[in-house]
């Protein structure tokens, strides 16, 4: 299962309770979203820099060239950002489950 849709499945699920999902659970799907975080966060400074490149080269090669690049670049970029959006957000949710959870859990 894709983690966006694991991280939204654990979400859905009751916090407490008969289907709740256990601890462990919840903090090893956070474990592969930072994971998963940092790989689109290492790719949006290999876009921006291949950007900066393309940018620094540009006399160098053909006008179409440089243009169709920095679009495709461009484009890859926006796509990274919002994946990157999204995927903070449910990481900060499944935060606050595993923040409810926790305290549920620890003796009063």
């Amino acid at each position: 299962m894709p983690l966006r849709e694991e991280i939204a499945e654990l979400l859905r699920a009751p916090e407490n309770g008969a289907g709740a999902p256990s601890l462990d659970a919840i903090e090893s799907t956070l474990t592969d979203g930072y994971a998963a975080k940092l790989a689109l966060e290492a790719e949006r400074s290999r876009i921006e820099r291949r950007l900066s490149e393309v940018a620094r080269d540009a006399g160098e090669v053909s006008a179409h060239s440089v243009v169709a690049e920095l679009a495709d670049l461009s484009e890859r970029l926006d796509t990274a950002d919002g994946e990157l959006a999204r995927l903070r957000l449910l990481l900060r949710k499944l935060q606050g489950v595993r923040r409810r959870r926790r305290a549920a859990l620890s003796p009063c």
